[in-house]
């Protein structure tokens, strides 16, 4: 009878069981069927979030699909509201990331339990901080990855059993079908957006912005009667680059960013209206293969491609799409751009109307509202708003139009161009703002601009016109520095190279040489070396062709070698001028350096330049000049060789972990031995450097601005014993090292370490 009853119970318990799985199928049946049947999926996951959570017994449920482009994890839908987004790589170092990286299911019954972690990888690790932030405490965790044709689409991810216990054989199977469900359905939902046409599918399909984020911006960008792009930007913090390329996709066209630095294209803008541009947002870029690129707001509007194709005389355009408030910008750059009365467009349409071809035209020249002054003020003025270093005029022969480039940061790029038929006239006028002759074309010439006269602002430039094949003249105009000259401890020293060169300058008398090419700096650090010893006290005179940085307290003379006055005699009668210190803008000849030396070894503080690559290089040049040694020894303080590298954009730079294969090659450049001495950055997977990013700012280049690196060779007792044997350049090398130099590229290097700059940009200015 007992045995009776214990067979009825156990198949009592047998049929509950039958019962209980069945009921258990069905629900997860029916999760799946209305995740098959939605038409929203985003939608339909959230309606479902509860029951989901219910039906696995657990506290949180987490839905994250992959962002391929990233290699990140995004998580799509979740529980709890603490926090908006979470991203995570797809890596072994997280829960989420293992499972989606090895394509394999976790269950873990403690995440703080370090060791049940280290169980599963040695690497796997809970990231405590999201706990910390929400206040929810995380203990058990199931993840399953979501996979369709053996592509990985995501994670599903369920948190905190209520029971307390670890998840169930049962519950991972229940993840294994739920994982199936969503796996097709992600896929599908992926190639029915391909045929969407919003244009924002980019967005969604990358999961950028979800479709209900994208259905609120509608609604507010309706609102406040904003464009939507702007309400992305401002309320989604969406990246201005992402909004473009969506548009770009959708009409199937290139796009384009603004940029400041954008050349003007001075001939396609004469004769256009810039009120009708900016009614109806299109602008045009420049002449591509024959056809004109037109920026514009809708390349779909076939009316207003067709109005637009009018006004170019039937010539094929080329459209690319751009946002409406970044043509704007474009037409007020092309236009009417910084502080001049007349825009570009006014300008060239005007000399239109003055004439067809202007030649010499030299009456026009001289009146302040000729449409050729306008031309080179704007020029000007615009190259010095851009921080441009150069000008440089290019015509060229027959009736090819006329290039101007400017150079920033070192890198020349194209400014405007200007048609062939005002060539002349525009060289003219530069000419007669610089006292050159308008009548000499077979000659360099060379003169100085003085701009408050003509335009207002305080800017000097230095011209040079040079005869160029076809019986015409190039123009180069260079930027002079206005203001005070650069602190010293910011001209881009290491602190050892900074010590080292302030007590050389601190020195009574003695012999400085800044080498380099042309362009390097060495101009504007000498002026600091020499702002920082200007006192009261000391009187200094400089030599200089032309004076390029103007400073108090400082007696600069400008020399003019066509009668007589170079800078070997201007350095004679300083010294009848009671110097303390002199400064000769270049030592080019051997009486001009005889005189320096002597001038060293007879109490006076002499500073020049030479056109060398090296501080080594500079010794056994002067000795070949016939200098004395002895005396060259004797007088030598310090020789410091100095280039510009392009530095990272401090707004946009972007860290990044190098691999071991790029540290060695850094370890290599430098010198094995001397950066385990110097430097001695062990190599770990931690390791940060920068690199470049690109942004509005720099002009999406990732590089703005430059700095010093530099070599300074000490004239230490042993280098002046080398020095009075006439050493060959690598002893002199060798014992400059071993006295304490890094080397022009040891230096870049070393602020490639600190973050300033790229391994390209300093290989780039220097050879070892």
């Amino acid at each position: 009878m007992a045995e009776m009853t214990e067979i009825i119970i156990n198949q009592n318990q047998h049929v509950e069981e039958l019962k209980s799985e069945v009921e258990y199928r069905t629900r997860l049946q029916e999760i799946g069927n209305k995740i098959y049947a939605a038409a929203n999926l985003d939608e339909i996951l959230i309606n479902l979030k509860d029951e989901i959570t219910e039906f696995f017994g657990a506290e949180r449920i987490t839905l994250f699909v992959v962002d391929g482009k990233k290699r990140e994890l995004v998580s799509r839908f979740k529980s709890g509201d603490e926090i908006g987004e979470i991203r995570i790589p797809v890596s072994t170092k997280s829960i989420a990331g293992y499972t989606a990286f090895h394509q394999q299911m976790i269950n873990i019954k403690d995440v703080y339990n370090a060791k049940e972690l280290a169980g599963i990888d040695s690497d796997l690790e809970f990231d405590k901080s999201w706990d910390q932030k929400t206040g929810f405490i995380t203990r058990q965790v199931l993840t399953y990855p979501i996979i369709f044709k053996k592509y990985i689409l995501g994670v599903l991810q369920m948190i905190n059993r209520k029971s307390g216990s670890v998840f169930t054989q049962t519950d991972e199977q229940s993840a294994e079908k739920l994982s199936e469900i969503l796996g097709i359905a992600l896929f599908n939902q992926k190639r029915m957006a391909k045929a969407r046409t919003s244009k924002f599918d980019y967005l969604l399909e990358n999961h950028i912005i979800t479709q209900k984020e994208l259905q609120k911006s509608i609604e507010v960008s309706r609102q406040r009667k904003e464009p939507i792009e702007n309400i992305l930007m401002a309320d989604l913090k969406i990246a201005k680059k992402q909004i473009i390329k969506s548009l770009g996709q959708f009409y199937e066209v290139p796009y384009i960013e603004y940029g400041q630095n954008t050349p003007i294209p001075g001939e396609l803008m004469a004769g256009l209206k810039v009120p009708f541009m900016k009614k109806n947002v299109w602008v045009p870029l420049k002449s591509e293969d024959g056809k004109v690129v037109v920026a514009i707001d809708n390349p779909h509007d076939l009316q207003k491609i067709d109005e637009i194709k009018s006004l170019f005389s039937g010539k094929e355009l080329k459209p690319v799409v751009a946002l409406p408030q970044d043509i704007q910008n474009f037409i007020k750059l092309f236009s009417h751009d910084h502080d001049e009365k007349a825009g570009i467009d006014d300008i060239l349409s005007q000399l239109k109307a003055e004439s067809a071809y202007i030649e010499e035209a030299e009456s026009a020249l001289a009146e302040e509202d000729s449409a050729v002054v306008q031309l080179v003020n704007k020029i000007i003025l615009d190259a010095y708003a851009r921080g441009a270093s150069d000008i440089h005029i290019e015509p060229y022969p027959g009736k090819e139009n006329t290039q101007v480039r400017i150079r920033v940061d070192g890198s020349c790029s194209v400014y405007q161009t200007i048609p062939f038929s005002y060539k002349n006239a525009v060289v003219s006028r530069i000419k007669i703002m610089a006292d050159l002759d308008i009548a000499e074309r077979r000659r360099p010439q060379d003169g100085k601009i003085k701009f408050r006269k003509y335009g207002g602002k305080d800017i000097e430039l230095r011209v040079a016109t040079v005869p160029t094949q076809g019986r015409i003249e190039d123009v180069v105009m260079r930027i002079l520095p206005s203001g005070d000259p650069l602190p010293l401890d910011q001209i881009g020293f290491s602190k050892s190279n900074y010590d080292n060169f302030v007590s050389a300058i601190e020195k009574p008398y003695g012999l400085i040489f800044v080498c380099g090419p042309t362009g390097s700096g060495k101009t504007t650090t000498l002026h600091s070396a020499m702002s920082y010893i200007n006192k009261v006290g000391t009187k200094i005179w400089t030599a200089e062709d032309p004076v390029e940085i103007t400073q108090r307290g400082l007696r600069q003379v400008q020399v003019k070698p066509e009668i007589g006055f170079d800078f070997a005699a201007a350095m004679r009668s300083f010294l009848r001028a009671d110097p303390d210190v002199i400064m000769v803008g270049e030592m080019r000849d051997k009486e001009t350096t005889r005189i320096g030396i002597e001038a060293s070894l007879t109490g006076h503080l002499v500073l020049s330049t030479l056109h060398t690559n090296s501080a080594p290089e500079s010794i056994t040049r002067l000795l070949d000049m016939g200098m004395d040694p002895f005396n060259f020894a004797d007088a030598i303080l310090c020789i410091l060789a100095q280039r510009l590298v392009r530095t990272l954009c401090a707004e946009c730079k972007k860290v990044y972990n190098p691999s071991e294969r790029e540290y060695e090659d850094l370890v290599r450049e430098y010198g094995q031995n001397d950066f385990n001495t110097k430097v001695n950055v062990l190599y770990s997977r931690n390791m940060a450097l920068f690199k470049p990013n690109g942004c509005s700012i720099c002009n999406d280049t990732g590089y703005r601005g430059r700095m010093g690196i530099h070599e300074l060779l000490m004239g230490t007792d042993e280098m002046k014993r080398l020095i009075q044997n006439s050493s060959r350049m690598e002893e002199l090398r060798k014992q400059a090292e071993v006295d304490g130099m890094a080397t022009l590229k040891q230096d870049g290097i070393e602020k490639i370490f600190q973050g300033h700059c790229d391994l390209l940009h300093v290989r780039k200015v220097c050879i070892r």
